[in-house]
């Protein structure tokens, strides 16, 4: 892995208050941390660190509400906004054909919030995946969609990026996708996400095909789905990368988590420049996610030790060390959990 290593430790459990169906995002305000945790309805904690988070309350969204709702990403402005990323899915978009399960299909949408994120402002949906659903779909959950994702602020502070999954449209197209949208327009989102698209940024976030950083090898609509989903991503001091975990579903019915895998990129806004994913945890839970534990980190920037999450629970501590080779899996494998 581009002459470095990554390392999985157990450790002592860390758990977050909420139940976790997403990424966690959090921020720091007047030496607090807040975090977020989501199952269709997101619970914001705080405290003085991750063993100390109280005050468990809901978040919510004052203006156009929408729901099931999940926060997948936050970030923090100078001025104290606080603007975040959701997953919202459009329930019983209708019945696969072949299995009889009610499928949705998720978009991702932005807020801002003036009161350090208790309550929001709905943006509205900024990215949004073309044609119709899918309802032949088998994979129990998705007849198409946009969702799963995270959103990072580039070093020079000049665009936001969004690493999500497509579960929309042919093979090629399906996997994980990246879009762009000029930090300048943080309070205008709306039409000023472009997706990558053919060597490009000018594929619109709504409606408009993507080329995958990733493409699936066995696409979504099938029962045997072989594909990764769900990127957590953040910037390593250690590595002076950026580092995306991946889910990796393989090869039966019902979305089986075959795998966590890392890729890393010196520059984020190369999408051809990540590394070809290396599996770092034998099958393990759904939405691995990188928490930095030196002053000031979060799940969007973390130095050389830093506590692997996945869902609600860190068992484990995550060492990325420069100047090695190779990845050692961790030794003994996680729980395979939904």
């Amino acid at each position: 892995m581009n002459a470095q290593k990554v390392e999985v430790r157990e450790a002592e459990l860390i758990y977050l208050p909420g139940v976790a169906d997403s990424n966690s995002p959090m921020h720091w305000n007047s030496g607090k941390l807040y975090v977020y945790n989501s199952d269709g309805n997101p619970l914001r904690s705080e405290g003085s660190s991750l063993t100390t988070l109280r005050n468990v309350r809901s978040a919510h969204i004052v203006e156009n509400p929408i729901s099931p709702w999940w926060i997948e990403s936050t970030f923090r402005d100078p001025d104290g906004t606080i603007f975040a990323w959701y997953h919202h899915e459009l329930w019983d978009v209708c019945e696969s054909d072949t299995t009889g399960v009610y499928l949705s299909v998720p978009m991702i949408g932005a807020l801002v919030s003036k009161d350090n994120g208790r309550t929001f402002k709905n943006m509205g949906i900024v990215l949004r995946a073309r044609g119709e659903p899918n309802c032949t779909a088998e994979n129990g959950y998705f007849a198409g969609g946009h969702g799963d994702f995270s959103v990072v602020l580039d070093k020079e502070r000049k665009f936001f990026y969004f690493l999500f999954s497509n579960y929309t449209g042919e093979a090629a197209e399906q996997g994980i996708a990246i879009a762009r949208m000029p930090y300048e327009h943080r309070n205008d989102q709306a039409g000023s996400v472009f997706k990558y698209y053919d060597g490009a940024w000018e594929s619109s976030g709504i409606d408009d095909p993507v080329t995958p950083v990733f493409s699936v090898k066995t696409p979504w609509e099938r029962p045997n789905a072989d594909a990764f989903w769900g990127p957590s991503t953040h910037f390593n001091r250690e590595l002076g990368e950026w580092v995306m975990l991946l889910n990796h579903s393989c090869c039966e019915p019902g979305w089986p988590a075959e795998g966590i895998y890392v890729s890393t990129n010196p520059d984020i806004s190369n999408p051809k420049g990540w590394s070809e994913p290396e599996r770092i945890v034998e099958r393990g839970g759904w939405y691995p996610m990188t928490v930095g534990l030196d002053p000031g980190d979060t799940d969007k920037e973390a130095g050389a030790r830093a506590r692997l999450f996945m869902g609600s629970d860190s068992f484990w501590e995550i060492v990325f060390r420069k100047g090695q080779t190779g990845v050692l899996e961790i030794r003994a494998a996680a729980p395979n959990k939904k």
